[in-house]
């Protein structure tokens, strides 16, 4: 019974805290809300800060706002699509991690799977799967310069507007209360009539003032610490231009590459696009199977690597150099090669005829 009591007591002033401790939070923020209209009304005084906090404090708000602007911004070319990005978020956040075709990727596996429709042998096919590999080669290179950007430039700038942005906000909005418990405090002592109110006044105001100016140099040491933020923001800087300088350096490597493919093929697009200059322009440069086949052996050079299909194919390797022969009734775009004691169907496109 007696515990029963005791306890009851206990949360009795515990309650009558709290209630206290609320109401007095609430006679604070309504007396800051009053020193505030009547600082815009210009009938109460107003305490400023030196110009070298106004100063510290513009720039950090430049920061925060560039800073903001610039991850945005950003975020946006390493994600244009915004269903995307909100799938991107749910992930990270259910922190599983997923494998998906970048468009570059996409459209090379369309290219590929055409190609091999119209068949790998013919000069379209075999040159949609060149293209197709070749984009596929791009989307790789894409993801790279995605992750590098993410994780060296756009992650460290969240993390600092996460992080240290945030903490000067806080202590800035701590402050300003601060500020204008002050100024109340000064506008009652103004107003105190009795000897005994113009003392209590006093003693109050030396207190905030000494609690105003402690906040005042949190604040500002925090506010000065954007230098050396900005001395990181450099270095990420700096980071994302050499991510940007390997990854179209790859992007050019990766097209030359197929550009020099296409040219050792002798496939040249015209400007108008017509299928008639593709056609004509390879058939041009490439010998076909009855242009050889009074010689019974023709030696070329293989392109391209080529995996056999089935039984009555044959495999390839780039650069190697293998004998062609042609056979009456086959298929214009195939002819039978052999290499050492191997022969089978290999596809005209992937060879190029030595003199």
């Amino acid at each position: 019974m007696a515990w029963s009591c005791a306890m009851s007591t206990g949360i009795m002033e515990f309650s009558v805290k709290s209630f206290k401790g609320f109401a007095n939070e609430a006679g604070k923020a309504f007396t800051r809300v009053v020193q505030y209209t009547e600082e815009k009304l210009g009938t109460s005084e107003k305490t400023e800060f030196d110009v070298h906090f106004e100063t510290l404090a513009e720039r950090a708000d430049k920061t925060k706002h560039w800073t903001e602007r610039i991850v945005a911004r950003t975020d946006a070319i390493l994600q244009p699509n915004p269903n995307a990005k909100v799938e991107d978020y749910l992930y990270e956040k259910l922190e599983r991690k997923r494998e998906k075709q970048t468009n570059f990727e996409a459209l090379g596996q369309d290219m590929m799977d055409a190609g091999s429709e119209f068949g790998a042998g013919t000069a379209y096919g075999s040159t949609l799967i060149k293209v197709g590999q070749t984009q596929q080669k791009l989307g790789q290179a894409e993801k790279e310069f995605i992750h590098s950007v993410s994780t060296g430039f756009i992650r460290p700038l969240r993390g600092f507007l996460e992080g240290d942005m945030k903490t000067i906000q806080k202590e800035k909005k701590i402050l300003e209360s601060k500020r204008l418990d002050l100024d109340a405090c000064k506008s009652r002592l103004r107003k105190a009539k009795s000897v005994e109110a113009q003392g209590n006044a006093e003693q109050e105001l030396r207190v905030i003032q000494s609690e105003y100016d402690r906040q005042v140099e949190i604040t500002t040491l925090l506010l000065e610490g954007i230098s050396s933020s900005h001395a990181n923001q450099l270095k990420y800087l700096s980071e994302f231009v050499e991510a940007q300088m390997a990854y179209f350096a790859k992007c050019q490597n990766i097209v030359s590459d197929l550009e020099r493919q296409l040219s050792s093929m002798s496939v040249i697009i015209s400007s108008t696009g017509t299928t008639g200059t593709f056609q004509n322009s390879y058939s041009a440069n490439c010998l076909s199977p009855t242009s050889f086949t009074d010689d019974k052996r023709k030696r070329a050079r293989v392109l391209y690597d080529y995996d056999a299909l089935d039984k009555s194919e044959l495999s390839l390797l780039a650069n190697e150099v293998i004998y062609v022969t042609s056979e009456l009734g086959q298929d214009p775009d195939w002819v039978i090669g052999e290499h050492g004691l191997l022969k089978g169907k290999v596809p005209l496109a992937y060879l190029e005829f030595l003199s």
